[in-house]
């Protein structure tokens, strides 16, 4: 049956930074590397964004009447968690709210921990900011990748580590995490006092027999020390309007991040993305749940085409996202050749696997939030570049 996210939208010369900032310039060539949508923003979004700019004025806004009750309604809604309007702070985005973690938190040269591979900007928040990057790597079981706890605690205490900055889901192996996993993790990091900042942006999508569960419900005790970072922005494609809801319900944890944020003039949004989030969250729940579906055909799509056409590629079980890690190591290439190969043979635009640490050398990232027919030309051209090897 038809889908309205079957249809193709040509995004290239259009100032897409997906589309249009590959190193290889060529008709060919596909984007599937940063984390978008190539689909539209849904009709009540666009509508009510409509009635919006209408209206002329784009002073200094505060959150329109039923912002904080969409938030708090979807929450409670979609994953069963309960939170409070006092613990939202809005701010301009996720990595940026990570920044003013690792700022408020800790102190220059403070030890802070990253699970590997895992989402680039993460290092970046704590090298850039003078602190300590200890990493503990995941450890791949087959098709999928485990926590090495033994080894993820005695980084901790061998390092005196102030704060986690923990991904869930796991960006980018697709890993959804479960509530004894959520649970081991939080007792470490409550036992020995460590932060957690719980990047939970693509929290929508999980897959079933998987659930998402928000790091900070697993427990009561772990509101004391946790800040949980979530956004609209992957589910319903706004990531352009730059609006995002960090929750922290320890009001001494709130207090010092806010002041974060005044230290660094970051302390508001945008008139458009705060109207935006909140018509999502309250007008556009059937219009996400028919995009999850349709990604989640597509991953089971790619996941039987590269078994039946392309084994010697091997993509990790997709639990979440819409972004798929494959292994590409059984080609025989360094990084860099595939890299090339991938541009040049392939003409396929993709995140390298290195970015997320060394731990993703010879994999490759693929975004899956686009028509079949775009996934179906990349498949086919993926195939025939592998062939002609």
């Amino acid at each position: 049956m038809s889908s309205q996210f079957d249809q193709f939208y040509n995004r290239k010369n259009g100032g897409s930074y997906k589309w249009d900032s590959s190193p290889v310039k060529s008709d060919n060539l596909i984007a599937m590397s940063v984390a978008d949508m190539d689909w539209p923003l849904a009709k009540d979004i666009e509508q009510g964004l409509m009635e919006r700019v209408k209206g002329g004025i784009f002073g200094y806004d505060a959150p329109p009447a039923n912002y904080y009750d969409s938030v708090i309604n979807w929450m409670k809604r979609r994953h069963q968690w309960d939170i409070k309007k006092d613990w939202i702070i809005l701010t301009s985005g996720v990595v940026m709210s990570i920044n003013v973690a690792v700022q408020s938190l800790t102190n220059k040269g403070d030890a802070i921990i990253i699970m590997s591979p895992v989402y680039y900007p993460f290092s970046m928040a704590v090298v850039k900011n003078d602190r300590q990057l200890i990493t503990t790597s995941l450890v791949q079981e087959e098709d999928h990748y485990d926590l090495d706890f033994e080894d993820f605690e005695k980084k901790i205490v061998d390092n005196d580590v102030k704060m986690l900055i923990f991904c869930h889901p796991h960006n980018p192996i697709g890993k959804a995490w479960t509530r004894e996993e959520l649970k081991q993790i939080g007792d470490i990091c409550q036992k020995h006092d460590v932060y957690v900042v719980s990047d939970e942006i693509h929290m929508d999508f999980v897959y079933a027999p998987k659930k998402h569960i928000p790091f900070v419900s697993v427990d009561p005790s772990f509101e004391e020390f946790t800040i949980t970072c979530t956004a609209a922005s992957k589910s319903f494609n706004l990531a352009g309007f730059y609006t995002s809801n960090i929750v922290i319900p320890n009001n001494k944890i709130r207090k010092m991040f806010q002041a974060g944020l005044e230290r660094n003039g970051a302390s508001h949004c945008t008139n458009l993305g705060m109207a935006a989030t909140a018509l999502a969250y309250e007008k556009c729940e059937d219009w996400f749940d028919e995009v999850h579906h349709y990604i989640e055909d597509n991953i089971h799509y790619m996941d039987n085409y590269l078994k039946n056409n392309i084994p010697v590629l091997k993509m990790t079980k997709t639990e979440s996202l819409y972004l798929t890690w494959v292994d590409c190591r059984e080609l025989g290439m360094d990084d860099q050749a595939l890299n090339d190969f991938m541009l040049n043979k392939a003409h396929l635009f993709l995140d390298e696997g290195v970015l997320f640490g060394q731990e993703g050398s010879g994999f490759m990232r693929f975004n899956l939030a686009c028509p079949r027919v775009t996934l179906e030309k990349a498949l086919n051209q993926l195939k025939i570049a592998v062939e002609s090897l």
